[in-house]
């Protein structure tokens, strides 16, 4: 397993190996990765778990000489060259050992790149919303916005993750809203915040614009969420070997739904019933659909929108480290990272998905 050795994910795959009588045989700090050339165990199946979390291996990928502050937004693209340069290296150390990614390196960089994905799912057919010309800075997208008749888009960093540097942007009757987990602090940088806040000064929206396209943008137009319970909801739908297997129910009063910005996991069940099993069963397809544009990787996780009234749904995001579920159970009563050790008995890189 590649992985921070610190961090839960490591200890909950090692949980998993103990149930499941897999030997974990080596874990390889992504300090080591992100640092230089690493060696694995040779004839093994490897495991890419999430460099996150870890302010060390964020400045060793972003190449820096000093850790950011705590949730600075800081250096996204020196940080994905960063990432593509180890998972280079981790891939020749691979085809040295004779050992197995299950998540390759191809895959995870696509994923990291929203305008890049975005595309890749498009050329495949899955449902995906519209998405604009990647702006260079907030002048270009309003007038990007006005060319292509649009009020409402989401922007979003092209190689952010969690909700990182997001904006939920609106235009009516000359006034802008922005709804953002951004804070914008004094002097211009720009932190990560787990409260959802409001922007209405346009000069303040176009600073953080601004300052995201400097490492790359990537914008789509604002998909409309169903709602439940007086709230807005999506899905995280997880799809191991070929199964979409763990979903949970996102559910927030922001456009953003992402659990850690304080938002709540809603009721299966009842969005099962308000969606129609019909109208359920058609959106797992879909996020198969997406999983297999990744066939290399055992495991992919899908964030999927319903539009109001529920006949419509499309795909906002595919991750490459969308696994961490804790307490969400398979039809068969195993967590994630058990579930996906025990599809490695029948893993076959490049088999379409199925529900």
């Amino acid at each position: 397993m590649v992985g921070n050795p610190d961090n839960r994910r490591v200890a909950f795959l090692r949980a998993a190996a103990a149930r499941t009588g897999v030997l974990v045989r080596q874990v390889v700090p992504w300090r080591e990765l992100a640092a230089g050339t690493v060696t694995l165990a040779r004839r093994t199946l490897v495991r890419v778990d999430s460099p996150g979390e870890d302010a060390e291996v964020d400045r060793l990928l972003r190449g820096a000489t000093a850790p950011a502050r705590h949730g600075e937004i800081v250096g996204l693209r020196a940080w994905y060259r960063g990432l593509r340069a180890a998972l280079t290296r981790l891939a020749e150390a691979a085809d040295r050992a004779d050992a197995l990614l299950l998540s390759p390196p191809d895959d995870v960089l696509i994923m990291f790149d929203k305008g890049a994905c975005h595309a890749h799912l498009a050329a495949a057919g899955v449902p995906v919303p519209p998405a604009l010309p990647a702006p260079g800075g907030y002048a270009e997208l309003r007038a990007a916005m006005r060319a292509a008749g649009w009020a409402r888009v989401f922007v979003k960093p092209a190689h952010g993750s969690s909700a990182s540097g997001v904006l939920a942007l609106q235009v009516a009757q000359g006034r802008v809203r922005a709804t953002t987990p951004v804070e914008l602090a004094a002097g211009g940088a720009l932190y990560n915040s787990l409260r959802v806040r409001t922007y209405t000064d346009e000069r303040a929206i176009a600073s953080i614009v601004d300052r995201l396209a400097a490492d790359g943008l990537h914008v789509e137009r604002w998909f409309p969420k169903a709602g439940l319970a007086g709230r807005v909801v999506d899905l995280r739908v997880l799809v191991v070997a070929g199964r979409a297997t763990h979903v949970v129910v996102r559910s927030s009063r922001t456009p953003m739904t992402n659990l850690h910005l304080g938002n709540g996991r809603g009721d299966l069940a009842q969005l099962r019933t308000a969606a129609g099993e019909r109208a359920y069963r058609s959106a797992l397809d879909t996020a198969c659909q997406a999983a297999s544009c990744f066939p290399g990787s055992v495991q992919v996780a899908v964030d999927l929108m319903f539009g109001p009234g529920w006949a419509r749904h499309a795909v906002a995001e595919v991750n490459a480290f969308g696994d961490l579920l804790p307490g969400v159970l398979s039809a068969q009563g195993r967590d994630t990272y058990t579930e996906q050790l025990v599809a490695l008995r029948t893993f076959a890189p490049g088999v379409a998905c199925a529900t």
